[in-house]
């Protein structure tokens, strides 16, 4: 299912959207590199969305953590979905949030999908500022993605040194092999990182007008973040391409024109590192970055939001085991599966009936737990699988709609799609939605 080059594709968003709600007169298909016009060339693989400043007011947090997703995240998830893109996780901290999707295609071939954060806020005790991360395996490589809110303010350096090496020590996975992010083949760090330009000496204006001239070399000689990557301090472990568009940070509101009551600067970033050193014998790990750009024309925000896209090699010829779905009917209230040799359901495994265009693993119709007194082993199959059986009651069906089956490992705190079926329709009667209880 990768690429025949064994290449899987990345697109990266960070935006910085200033506590303001999406503007719907401002698409969001051109951040998203997608054409009105046309389809990309091929359609990236995974999308990472990486936002700051989400509104997230005080009252209302534990309900939007819990029953909604914010209006940010709902704007692009409107848009991929018509494209056949899932969201497989997201992970919240205050108003920093990271949300994952996949072409539908790859959601079985997505192992150990687990998310993280980590609060820098005053020393730690509050989320105003830090980390959210999801890491994951995808074609036998392992991949982390970290999305960051670093302290601001030009004379606060130290503390965004501090912030980075906080992260990087704290910020801890359950999956053994990569408990740490700089242990994972490949790592992409986006964010507002809020470094900012050296140099009392350098006011807004002057910026402002090296801006307009073009001469961004002589602004980049001054950015903070190169200087603290060059000397060891932080990031140092991380790579970033060259920049070559204007500072992303301050403009006026729904203006392109820079705010100069602040001095202008390239807060919002993206880096990458890949552990490529003889980790495998079959691939070379490799990433090769195909766009680095801000996009002006969002105005929403006192940020320029920043997209970067990525082809990483990967292995394909690494195989999992799935989980395979009978005949693709409800039929008698009950499914029948096969489950792969060797493997075991675990109590928190579960089954859920979902619209066959569903596009989050939230959006579950009803679900059922595997292991627990409902499924039902069928003699008769090769010893290589078993087949077992899960009961649904049928009435959570609407006639003549189409549904598929979701099998999803959730193991301690990360979760695995072992397996879809193909899509079948309800049945042709006239039936209320009842969502029995769990």
């Amino acid at each position: 299912m990768a690429s025949p080059a064994e290449r899987l594709r990345i697109y990266f968003v960070t935006y910085n959207v200033a506590t303001k709600f999406p503007d719907p007169q401002q698409d969001l298909h051109q951040l998203l590199g997608i054409s009105l016009c046309g389809e990309p060339n091929p359609w990236p693989d995974l999308y990472f969305v990486g936002l700051q400043e989400v509104k997230s007011q005080p009252q209302n947090l534990v309900l939007d953590y819990i029953l909604f997703e914010d209006p940010w995240t709902k704007a692009f998830r409107d848009v991929l979905k018509r494209y056949d893109y899932v969201k497989i996780r997201s992970q919240r901290l205050q108003g920093l949030v990271l949300n994952a999707f996949c072409l539908r295609k790859h959601l079985t071939s997505l192992r150990l999908i687990e998310v993280q954060y980590t609060k820098t806020g005053f020393g730690g005790m509050w989320g105003n500022k830090g980390a959210v991360s999801v890491r994951m395996n995808a074609y036998g490589v392992s991949i982390c993605v970290v999305n960051t809110h670093l302290t601001p303010h030009d004379h606060l350096l130290a503390d965004r040194i501090s912030d980075y090496n906080t992260i990087v020590t704290d910020h801890t996975f359950t999956v053994s092999d990569t408990s740490k992010i700089l242990y994972h083949d490949y790592i992409f760090w986006i964010g507002d990182l809020n470094f900012r330009l050296n140099g009392e000496d350098l006011t807004a204006s002057d910026i402002e007008s090296l801006v307009k001239e073009k001469k961004l070399s002589e602004l980049l000689e001054r950015d903070q973040l190169k200087a603290v990557m060059t000397e060891g301090q932080a990031f140092a472990e991380l790579n970033e391409n060259g920049i070559t568009f204007p500072p992303t940070y301050k403009y006026e509101f729904e203006s392109q024109e820079f705010d100069l009551k602040r001095r202008p600067s390239w807060t919002d970033r993206i880096l990458y590192k890949v552990n490529a050193v003889d980790i495998y014998d079959d691939v070379e790990l490799s990433a090769k970055q195909r766009s680095y750009k801000s996009h002006p024309s969002y105005s929403v925000s006192d940020h320029k939001p920043v997209t970067g896209e990525f082809d990483i090699t990967v292995r394909p010829s690494v195989k999992d085991y799935i989980v395979e779905f009978q005949e693709c009917t409800v039929k008698e209230s009950f499914v029948s599966y096969k489950l792969p040799r060797d493997f075991a359901p675990n109590n928190g495994d579960w089954i859920g009936l979902f619209a066959n265009d569903f596009s989050s693993l939230d959006d579950y119709i009803v679900y059922e737990y595997v292991g627990r007194g409902k499924s039902t082993s069928v003699p008769g199959e090769p010893h290589a699988t078993s087949t077992d059986q899960i009961f649904f009651n049928d009435t959570a069906l609407r006639p003549s709609e189409m549904y598929c089956l979701v099998y999803v490992a959730q193991r301690g705190d990360f979760t695995e799609i072992l397996g879809v079926s193909r899509g079948f329709s309800g049945p042709r009667r006239s039936i209320e939605r009842h969502v029995p209880s769990m």
